[in-house]
């Protein structure tokens, strides 16, 4: 594997500390800029909304810009809004940097996931996915448990300023690692063949799948905190170990999808889809026991990020006339789930249903990408069985 994947996955390290860490956060900001619990939680809404819009157009606005240049721009964005967010006193202010951090992210991401590929064998395809994806999940582990510290100790306008300073040295080997030009030495195809291809439906229904299966996780995860404080009576001191509990899951899925993705995606997919929901169903019926809570965090993290890995991979085999949108596409469809994640289940906490009613949702929303899923597998059949009937030779001939 090139040294430059792994920078990539340095820089989405920083990124997805960012992405993740208001989950940890959340009562310090509604306290500190008063406002309700719920509208802390749309600021995760607000940055996915950024990366779903951002993914489409930052990527065709940076096809054909040098990859390393793109990625140093975006990067220089993101670090530009959370030093802007790390000292506002403004709810408004700080929505608007959420969404400007996101856009950039959105961009970095596209490029960066291309960028990787291009720089393996085809057979290494779902590896070089699982180390660019893997830098949100040591987010997970080490930065996300990190800014909830910070946040308990000098509060959360210092997860900010740690975000801005670990993308310094992230940008410097970008810089030192990244080759200057295109690495594949290709010019892009045209964008709209490209949109064209993105358009077929079993793609799009993959992509569906793909934000139910991340919405359910961000459901939950944007209100893991409120959760475990309040249903599991977990003291504030105890969140960021459930955090890198997660994080630690989470990378133990990625790094496992990356060796099976290739060989049996189907079966990771499925098996994966199928546990998430009952894990989610779990964790809200045994949210008042902290053992469970602590095991099924862990799983709940391998599942949800070993099976979105192996749904990237797949939009990439799914389209492979359509290199560069593909990854841009998969990242709206990965953040349209943790845009309605947060939503939804701020919508189940403003009726009253309780502080598990997050994960209800998480579990009603797997059951929609499990229905989706099985709709794929039976068109997929149908597919194998038209193929095969065309080539089986005719009797009597």
């Amino acid at each position: 594997m090139p040294f430059a994947v792994y920078v990539l996955g340095l820089a989405v390290f920083a990124q997805g500390t960012s992405e993740f860490m208001l989950s940890g956060l959340l009562s310090g900001i509604a306290e500190d800029l008063r406002v309700s619990l719920g509208a802390a939680g749309l600021l995760t809404t607000a940055f996915a909304i950024g990366m779903v819009i951002g993914a489409p157009i930052t990527a065709l606005a940076g096809r054909t810009w040098p990859r390393r240049r793109a990625l140093l721009l975006f990067l220089g964005v993101f670090v530009a809004a959370h030093l802007v967010g790390a000292v506002t006193s403004s709810y408004a202010v700080l929505l608007v940097t959420r969404v400007a951090g996101a856009l950039a992210n959105a961009g970095f991401w596209a490029v960066a996931l291309v960028t990787a590929l291009a720089m393996v064998a085809p057979h290494q395809r779902a590896r070089a996915t699982a180390v660019v994806v893997g830098g949100v999940t040591v987010a997970c582990v080490v930065g996300v448990p990190a800014g909830a510290a910070l946040g308990e100790v000098w509060g959360w306008r210092a997860a900010f300023w740690a975000v801005a300073l670990v993308s310094v040295p992230a940008a410097l080997a970008l810089w030192a690692a990244v080759p200057g030009g295109r690495p594949d030495g290709v010019a892009p195809g045209s964008a709209r063949g490209e949109l064209r291809a993105l358009a077929r439906p079993r793609l799009l229904l993959t992509l569906l799948v793909m934000a139910l299966v991340q919405g359910a996780t961000f459901c939950t995860f944007s209100y893991l905190e409120p959760l475990a404080t309040r249903v599991t009576g977990f003291g504030s001191g105890w969140m960021p170990l459930v955090l890198a509990l997660f994080g630690v899951g989470s990378f133990a899925g990625v790094t496992l999808a990356g060796r099976l993705a290739d060989a049996r995606p189907d079966a990771v997919v499925g098996c994966g889809m199928v546990a998430l929901a009952a894990g989610w169903a779990a964790l809200a019926l045994t949210a008042a026991h902290p053992v469970a809570v602590l095991a099924l965090v862990l799983l709940q993290g391998a599942l949800a990020f070993g099976t979105g890995t192996t749904l990237i991979t797949r939009v990439f085999h799914q389209a492979p006339d359509a290199p560069t949108m593909a990854g841009s596409f998969a990242t709206a469809a990965f953040n349209v789930g943790a845009a309605a994640g947060p939503w939804l289940g701020g919508l189940a906490l403003g009726a009253g249903l309780g502080f598990r009613s997050p994960v209800w949702v998480s579990a009603l929303l797997m059951c929609g990408a499990l229905a989706g899923a099985g709709v794929l597998a039976g068109s997929s059949g149908r597919v194998r069985g038209t193929l095969t009937a065309r080539r089986s030779p005719v009797p009597g001939r």
